[in-house]
């Protein structure tokens, strides 16, 4: 088998069925399977899965055993030459995985793969491409001074040795996964992608971005003005740099000092006011996902999709919430 699509799901499941419609469309040509991990939902997305999908190997867990639990987990069981660490609030398009599995084969010492994110509104989501986060670097973004923590010098579309991705999307071999351990069971949620990234490349492989194809990520980068994630996500990069760096306890003071004092500025964190824009629905019965993420793209108009025979749409006019599910009456 040549692929396998790792999702771990928890409580998204509208957003989970669309995502697997637009895996689904884009596995047709390829040898290949999607494993959803369910990280005991409250919703009924393990009998959404089970109903409406049933080729898809479904997990439910017990418990919310963590995303880098759950992908481990996922890969375990993955039959795949390569995996496909997937969120469930994203849509790929029909020609996402077979562009990439293209470009991996052209590639000798490739490590993870990645490719464009934008959010439900069009907008390029800067987390696509990332540098290695030093401890300068991050307390630099802790304070909202994002300079030095994204690639800027590489272009949306271009095609590069990048050394750190989201784990929104990652492609990799299943080979080099296991290599390098997979996840690190430490992190609970955030931090464990930025590990896994950085692990890949202390191995002597190399991450590339390809900016080429694009992905629709609902969910965009948490905003650093929300204290509760300031707090996990400083707790991960603590455990990141314990690992890797040497700090020292000076960079613990900032962090922490960082992160109790976040909420105080969050007059000065406000999301960047986006431009009045027409609503459009889009249906999967008349446009494929790739049409439809080249839509998003141009930014002219807020988008739905509407899944055909699902009674409900998803859009969203913002990059730091994941968006709205909407019933048809």
């Amino acid at each position: 088998m040549k692929l396998s699509v790792i999702i771990v799901n928890y409580n998204v499941r509208y957003f989970l069925e669309l995502c697997l419609r637009s895996v689904q469309a884009a596995i047709i040509s390829i040898d290949a399977e999607i494993i959803v991990v369910d990280n005991k939902s409250p919703d009924n997305s393990c009998e959404m899965v089970s109903e409406l999908f049933p080729d898809v190997t479904l997990i439910p867990n017990n418990e919310n055993i963590g995303f880098s639990k759950a992908n481990n987990q996922g890969v375990a069981t993955a039959q795949g030459e390569y995996v496909c660490i997937l969120n469930p609030d994203t849509v790929v398009a029909e020609d996402t995985f077979t562009e990439l599995l293209s470009f991996v084969e052209t590639q000798q010492n490739l490590g993870i793969v990645s490719c464009k994110l934008i959010d439900g509104s069009g907008q390029f989501l800067p987390e696509s491409k990332r540098h290695v986060p030093t401890p300068r670097i991050a307390i630099k973004k802790l304070f909202g001074l994002s300079k030095g923590y994204y690639v800027s010098e590489v272009m949306e579309e271009d095609v590069a040795k990048v050394p750190i991705f989201v784990g929104a999307f990652m492609l990799l071999s299943k080979q080099v996964y296991q290599e390098v351990g997979g996840f690190d069971e430490r992190y609970f949620m955030y931090g464990e992608d930025i590990d896994l990234s950085y692990s890949v490349i202390n191995k002597g492989y190399d991450n590339y971005y390809y900016g080429k194809t694009t992905v629709i990520h609902y969910k965009g980068e948490s905003t650093l003005k929300d204290a509760v994630y300031a707090k996990r996500f400083y707790g991960a990069m603590q455990l990141f740099y314990q690992k890797y760096f040497n700090t020292n306890i000076l960079f613990d003071i900032v962090v922490n000092v960082g992160v109790k004092i976040i909420p105080l500025f969050n007059v000065f964190f406000k999301e960047k006011s986006l431009k009045d824009r027409p609503e459009k629905t889009l249906s999967t019965e008349q446009q494929s996902f790739k049409q439809m993420i080249e839509l998003f793209s141009r930014q002219d108009n807020y988008y739905k999709i509407l899944l055909n025979n699902s009674g409900f749409s998803i859009g969203s006019k913002s990059s730091k919430s994941r968006g709205e599910v909407r019933f048809m009456s």
